[in-house]
């Protein structure tokens, strides 16, 4: 069992944010492998199938992003997935717009979502597909993080992120045909 999990803020408002690319990561993988989002399970949207002769979950949390660590601690003990089964996809204020880059683990390098569920699930040892948002231009003060992580992507960053999600949705694939290694090899380098 592979439980690929996105993260994002629920809701119509927050549906095209910067901070939701892991839903958008999500949504674009689950199209080209036909699964749907037709599930609820531990505060999360949940889309089941079978990829790559791999069963696959994938959560989207329904918690706000801040305290996604409920939602995923749930997921992990309900599906009983181990560390390495677990990968978590979210933006990243440190890559450049629409860079992709797969780590097997490590701290959460600031991101709240990740630091909830670092916290709850009580280890950091998970892989996770960040996707670069890019910084606010300029002296960046906590709101202007904020704002910008908050806001939509402008109309001429649409392209770049949408090859990013659609890079992202490969790699996740690619992870269920190979391994994580080869992933990083092939996507990191790009």
């Amino acid at each position: 069992m592979q439980l690929f999990v996105g993260l994002g803020n629920p809701g119509k408002l927050y549906a095209g944010n910067r901070h939701n690319v892991g839903f958008m990561v999500l949504d674009g993988f689950s199209k080209q492998h036909r699964m749907s989002f037709k599930e609820k399970a531990n505060r999360a949207e949940i889309a089941k199938g079978v990829v790559e002769s791999c069963s696959i979950v994938l959560a989207k949390p329904q918690t706000s992003m801040n305290i996604s660590g409920l939602s995923v601690s749930g997921l992990v003990r309900r599906y009983q997935v181990s560390p390495s089964d677990l990968l978590v996809v979210c933006d990243d204020l440190d890559l450049p717009l629409g860079k992709i880059r797969l780590r097997p683990g490590g701290s959460s390098g600031g991101h709240n979502g990740l630091q909830s569920i670092i916290d709850t699930l009580g280890y950091d040892n998970f892989p996770r597909l960040r996707m670069g948002i890019g910084r606010p231009e300029g002296y960046v003060t906590d709101n202007a993080v904020i704002d910008h992580v908050l806001g939509e992507f402008k109309p001429e960053e649409l392209p770049v992120i949408n090859d990013g999600v659609a890079r992202a949705a490969e790699a996740l694939f690619y992870i269920l045909q190979k391994n994580l290694n080869a992933a990083m090899n092939k996507y990191n380098s790009g």
